[in-house]
């Protein structure tokens, strides 16, 4: 009997010893889960931090914590460990350690000269939402879903005690001045003051109509500034809890971000989908001025330079951008940060791998060989989830998923540019596809209609009906006959492209199909579902060849490699799953990657396996194959 062995390697290791690369020392390849070669993207944002000198800028993540020169806007680190994505990050008063919480319930403490992890703090039955430093002694104190808030001793990573009396969700933590007081705000609309010492709360502030997301001291203790979902901020006295003044601007969303000035004079806050940072005046709550974030995506978190003279702001899904406080004027960004990567697609050549941003509502170009980022495409309004090249590889399709977004972009490889739009009512474009002869491109049409399109005029050729739901993916045959469908109707569908005539109704899924391929030879038909299974289908006959069952969680993708003989299939279980097309079995799986797979392809030569994923990363699996008997 046959055995196919697989031999996933460490592609930097082995290259480091045989040869130059052009991925060394690039931060592409820093942090990799075994058996990848390099990592395309950095991942979407969720906080940031500054160092005390203002140097260095700590970005919290989907795949880690990212360090940043402020200077150079180089990146100097990525702190890997948590097995969740990073909510928060904070720097110690001397700048010589971070703290950082996450999804995966823990408290870590790094050393922040060489990204060591000294601790891992564990208690939180839930996301840690927020991290600080004690500004007098070795403490940290940490923010949780669960509802609690933990003090911790830095040097045996011991809880020390536990403040109870928040109703929900903690999402913020902060230390006064003197340390001696905690504030924190939560989902239960209530910010609340505590004695550190002895864990007792000392007053609840209440006013805010919606959950509180930010909470800020004044330099001297004396203030307190809050920020809700209500769009507000309040300053409150914290001597005697009594509300000041509410300020009143933001218009959308909840406010995500409020900071004193180091004089106290001024506070600034912004909120998540206005795109505005505004200026206060603390004594009589008037508004000063305020600037706009030239940028498409949400403001998730705001944080001011040591010398107060410099904003930054980090959206959650691109980029870190630095403003001067004083006339709002975009000083330097730092970029690579991206949102859900649904789908991957290679170049016929294999240089070239696409990615769509997610809800960033851009397109990325990357170069295969050195990981450097080509182009940014932009043109939609809304979500993307399809990306696919043409036979020839100069050009890239693209298709949103949103009833905003009705458009099919067409793009210059090279150039990056839009050179077409399709653009037809439609119920988002979850998937797209190019005929083999580069002549027809498919896509979801209103009322789970398909839409074959003229790629020469942009008009609509032909359209099929017969999904009672939204389709999900489609594919083309090896000869360019036969299109192949998945619906969230749980059926995967086979039709005449010249005809339009609906040929075979494959109906053995028990959830919505989330994606579909055709072998290379075009016999068989590969499915994926939400009921966690693989099934692979004869096309001829419309029949169930078998079900694979291995994965725990909604099967998103399905790939097979060039020479038809292994099937990859990409899941919300986080792995990755090659079998044998042949007998169905098992063959390897694929592990390290902390977040749901949304999207596989094979690169022409059959050696890389990318997965696109919901950390915000595409990742390039190295895979070497040899038959033995």
């Amino acid at each position: 009997m046959k055995k196919l062995l697989f031999s996933v390697f460490i592609f930097g290791l082995l290259i480091s010893l045989l040869a130059p690369s052009a991925f060394a020392k690039d931060y592409t390849q820093w942090g990799l889960p075994d058996g990848t070669k390099a990592r395309l993207g950095k991942g979407s944002i969720n906080q940031i931090a500054y160092s005390p000198d203002g140097k260095r800028l700590a970005v919290a993540g989907s795949i880690g914590i990212w360090i940043y020169d402020i200077k150079t806007s180089k990146e100097l680190d990525l702190l890997i460990g948590h097995i969740g994505s990073v909510s928060c990050v904070a720097y110690s008063p001397d700048g010589t350690m971070l703290a950082s919480g996450s999804r995966d319930t823990t408290v870590r403490l790094w050393d922040a000269r060489t990204g060591t992890c000294l601790a891992t703090m564990k208690g939180h039955s839930s996301r840690v939402n927020s991290v600080v430093f004690s500004p007098i002694d070795n403490a940290i104190v940490s923010g949780s879903t669960d509802g609690t808030i933990r003090l911790w001793d830095v040097r045996t990573g011991k809880t020390l005690r536990t403040f109870i009396g928040h109703t929900e969700k903690v999402y913020d933590v902060v230390f006064s001045p003197d340390g001696k007081t905690l504030a924190s705000g939560s989902g239960d609309n209530t910010a609340r003051l505590w004695d550190v010492q002895t864990g007792k709360s000392l007053r609840t502030l209440t006013g805010h109509e919606e959950p509180l997301t930010v909470v800020a001291f004044s330099p001297d203790g004396k203030i307190l500034a809050s920020g809700s979902w209500d769009r507000t901020v309040r300053l409150w006295d914290t001597e005697t809890g009594a509300s000041l003044r509410t300020l009143r601007g933001h218009t959308e969303g909840t406010v995500i971000g409020v900071v004193f000035s180091p004089d106290g004079k001024t506070v600034t806050s912004a909120g998540l989908w206005d795109k505005k940072v505004r200026f206060w005046d603390v004594e009589t709550g008037s508004p000063i001025w305020m600037f706009t974030l030239h940028t498409l995506y949400n403001t998730v978190s705001l944080v001011l330079s040591p010398d107060g003279k410099t904003i930054v702001t980090a959206s959650d899904m691109e980029t870190v951008c630095l403003w001067d406080v004083r006339t709002g004027e975009h000083l330097q960004e730092l970029t690579g940060h991206s949102g859900t990567v649904n789908s991957v697609a290679f170049s016929s050549d294999g240089s070239t791998l696409a990615s769509d941003g997610s809800i960033d509502n851009a397109v990325y170009l990357w170069n295969v060989q050195t990981g450097k980022l080509l182009h940014t495409l932009i043109g939609h309004d809304d979500w993307i989830w399809s990306v696919a090249f043409s036979p020839d590889g100069k050009t890239l399709a693209s298709g949103s998923n949103s009833d905003n977004d009705d458009t099919v972009f067409l793009w210059d490889v090279e150039t990056g540019t839009s050179i077409q739009k399709f653009k037809e009512d439609t119920d988002g474009n979850r998937s797209i596809a190019f005929s083999p002869d580069g002549k027809i491109l498919a896509s979801q049409g209103v009322e789970n209609k398909l839409l074959l399109w003229n790629i020469q005029t942009g008009t609509t050729i032909r359209t099929l009906t017969g999904h009672k739901s939204k389709v999900t993916s489609v594919a083309f045959s090896p000869d360019g006959m036969t299109l192949a469908s998945g619906s969230w109707d749980r059926t995967v569908r086979l039709w005449d492209v010249r005809t339009g005539e609906s040929l075979h109704e494959l109906t053995e899924h028990t959830d919505k199909v989330t994606s579909v391929a055709f072998s290379p030879d075009g016999k068989t038909i590969a499915s994926g579902s939400r009921d966690d299974t693989v099934r692979l289908w004869n096309v001829q006959t419309g029949t169930s060849i078998r079900k694979m069952t291995e994965h725990t969680d909604r099967v998103m993708s399905v790939a097979f490699s060039p020479d038809g003989k292994i099937l990859a299939s990409g899941s919300w279980d986080t792995t990755i799953r090659l079998w044998d097309v042949q007998t169905g079995t098992h063959l390897l799986t694929l592990t390290g990657n902390m977040a749901r797979v949304y999207s596989l392809v094979f690169s022409p030569d059959g050696k890389t396996l990318a997965s696109g994923n919901a950390d915000g990363t595409v990742l390039l699996w190295e895979l070497s194959s040899d038959i033995e008997e």
